[in-house]
């Protein structure tokens, strides 16, 4: 699995609305582990999608705003294929990804997702059976309204994926306004037959228990809310985000469980992050991430 977790991907973990948190434990035997990651499946939420525990994000693929040292190049690429091909080799087969990610509205080089669907049309000609889940995000951007304005981003995003559905449709962050809009559109992309299951990310305890009511009156579950959450970054434990999924039956997806490579322990204070990243884990933090492990 290390392998799959490169320098062009990011881990996240899925919950499971499990009150207890689950240790990962390294194995020695790569088919033991790949076999073992295929049987773990949650299901996410009340919803019928049942996905890997373990998932990859591809925030990086073709970002050049945020990771990558500003540029993406062949080898960048290259690497990125890698952690895809290793990853599926591993079972994890659960990918998250975003309309923006790679975006030129990000200044990106390349869109995560056209990056996503090219991966998987690949893996596909060597391996007609194999099963990839595919999460994807809305931008709630200040000039995007109403229901319409999501099944259109939606199908966009199927064009570039090349894909006619995806397992997992997710409302990146809340809208400035038009939110009530924004769910209704989730709600019409699942009765369309575009998604199997509709989520949330970044949102709120209050947030969420309004949209997930807002769905549930259409018969509709609220799968997932996807949150920053590790073992230096508990905030969903405090703010009532956590406790509200668990009481919901909403699954709470964590992004950057490893702290966006932080927690490998490929970075020290003498080491720290390049880019903008160093501006957030600098020698200082790093010194207290270690101090506290």
């Amino acid at each position: 699995m290390a392998m799959a977790m490169n320098v062009s991907s990011a881990c996240f973990c899925v919950s499971g609305n499990r009150r207890s948190v689950n240790r990962v434990r390294a194995v020695a035997s790569e088919d033991f582990a790949a076999s073992k990651i295929k049987e773990d499946k949650v299901r996410l939420g009340g919803s019928d999608l049942e996905v890997t525990r373990l998932g990859i994000g591809a925030w990086s693929w073709g970002d050049t705003s945020y990771w990558n040292n500003f540029e993406w190049d062949d080898g960048k690429m290259k690497a990125a294929k890698a952690a895809f091909d290793s990853s599926v080799d591993c079972g994890i087969t659960f990918f998250d990804t975003a309309e923006v990610y790679g975006s030129g509205l990000l200044f990106g080089a390349i869109n995560s997702e056209t990056l996503l669907g090219r991966f998987i049309d690949d893996r596909k000609l060597k391996d007609p059976e194999v099963e990839v889940a595919v999460a994807t995000k809305y931008a709630a951007l200040p000039w995007r309204l109403g229901r319409q304005s999501v099944l259109a981003a939606l199908k966009e995003s199927l064009d570039r994926l090349g894909l006619s559905s995806v397992e997992l449709y997710q409302l990146h962050w809340p809208g400035i306004w038009g939110n009530e809009g924004y769910i209704d559109g989730l709600g019409d992309a699942v009765e369309q037959g575009l998604v199997k299951a509709v989520g949330v990310s970044n949102y709120s305890e209050s947030r969420l228990r309004s949209a997930y009511e807002k769905l549930k009156k259409r018969g509709i579950p609220l799968a997932s809310n996807q949150v920053n959450y590790s073992l230096i970054y508990r905030t969903p434990e405090e703010n009532g985000v956590k406790a509200a999924c668990d009481e919901l039956g909403v699954t709470l997806i964590a992004y950057s469980p490893i702290a966006q490579g932080v927690l490998t322990g490929k970075y020290t204070p003498e080491n720290p992050p390049t880019g903008p990243r160093g501006q957030i884990y600098t020698p200082e933090y790093l010194t207290k991430v270690v101090t506290k492990s």
